[in-house]
């Protein structure tokens, strides 16, 4: 037994649906992501950066926000995930990328819709909603947001020692102009609807939720957990099957769920993939240098050196493009890349 375990709160449905008829009253309310996707305010543009060594020798194509996001000192750009394979297509006619951003100040906790197809992408706060003497409310969500999984309906959101957030993507509010609610200049909220929280048996280590993934290797379907860690910390990877009817972690009878883990990653690592048992991680190597890709098996990984922007973050395998994609946080050196996953072989 590996020691660590997740117990899932209640859900917050009561505060939700009187958030949502409080918002609707005035002329906003629930709308869900495929309800926002025509909304995207910020435009993205296709860059090849300065310089092909800062962008990263293995880099195959980039977007970049608008000016203010891209320069922005407060809001940091964090997890990235992807709407494939969730149904979202069938419902709006092609895929989107989900970023997650974390604010140094104020703000709390964000994530951004990418509609690489329409080159457009707009922001929506993550909040914990509230119901006192029922008067409906919310209050932003103050997490790292370094990983993010969309996996079905759920859009969940790392929480570093606290363990994940999970979020329903249909639950995304609009707030009309002029609402008395605290937004910090976002039209859209998206409500925490319950949390998986972290415990572990006395004398085992905090498990540090760094970031997500979304292991499709085989049938059995795996949520993938990573630490972030420098070189004296573990460096553990947690996998949680995940209950194919739900899309959740399968529940023990004690109501936990309970993950196979391993202590084989790598120091710094930002970010995980795993594609056909292979494992992709990111890695940062400060503000000024290109990151670094590691592909293979935990215990033996293959470094691709100067292979990423600077600031690497998260990390997420897109099928259809056939790529990996991930995102960049410094200012002034903000992109949304892709590598192909045929130039990072596991062997050379």
């Amino acid at each position: 037994m590996s020691g660590l375990h997740l117990t899932r709160t209640a859900e917050n449905s009561d505060e939700i649906e009187a958030l949502a008829a409080a918002l609707a009253a005035d002329g906003g309310g629930r709308v869900g992501m495929a309800g926002m996707a025509p909304d995207l305010p910020g435009r993205l543009r296709r860059t090849l950066a300065p310089h092909p060594r800062l962008l990263g020798l293995k880099v195959a194509q980039a977007w970049t926000w608008e000016a203010a996001d891209r320069r922005d000192p407060n809001w940091y750009p964090q997890g990235i995930t992807t709407s494939a394979l969730t149904g979202f297509r069938e419902r709006h006619g092609h895929d989107v990328l989900v970023t997650s951003w974390y604010a140094r100040k104020a703000g709390g906790s964000r994530i951004s819709m990418v509609d690489l197809a329409r080159r457009r992408y707009g922001h929506v706060l993550l909040v914990y909603p509230t119901l006192d003497d029922g008067r409906p409310g919310f209050r932003p969500l103050k997490v790292h947001a370094g990983g993010i999984l969309w996996r079905g309906d759920h859009l969940h959101v790392a929480a570093t020692g606290v363990g994940f957030h999970s979020a329903h993507v249909g639950d995304v509010l609009r707030v009309p102009a002029g609402s008395p609610y605290r937004t910090f200049g976002h039209r859209y909220v998206l409500p925490i609807r319950f949390s998986q929280v972290s415990g572990q048996d006395e004398g085992v280590e905090r498990l540090r939720y760094s970031f997500l993934t979304l292991d499709r290797s085989d049938d059995r379907q795996a949520l993938v957990v990573g630490e972030y860690g420098s070189a004296r910390q573990t460096h553990r990877m947690a996998r949680y099957p995940l209950d194919p009817e739900t899309g959740l972690p399968v529940l023990a009878d004690d109501g936990r769920a309970v993950p196979e883990v391993g202590d084989h990653g790598v120091a710094r690592v930002q970010g995980i993939a795993a594609v056909d048992g292979t494992y992709y991680l990111t890695r940062s190597r400060g503000p000024q240098r290109p990151g670094s890709v590691y592909v293979g098996r935990p215990g033996a990984f293959r470094e691709y050196r100067w292979a990423i922007p600077p600031g690497p973050e998260d990390l997420v395998w897109w099928p259809e493009t056939g790529c990996l994609w991930s995102v960049s946080e410094h200012p002034r050196r903000r992109w949304i890349f892709a590598v192909r996953r045929d130039d990072l072989p596991a062997q050379p």
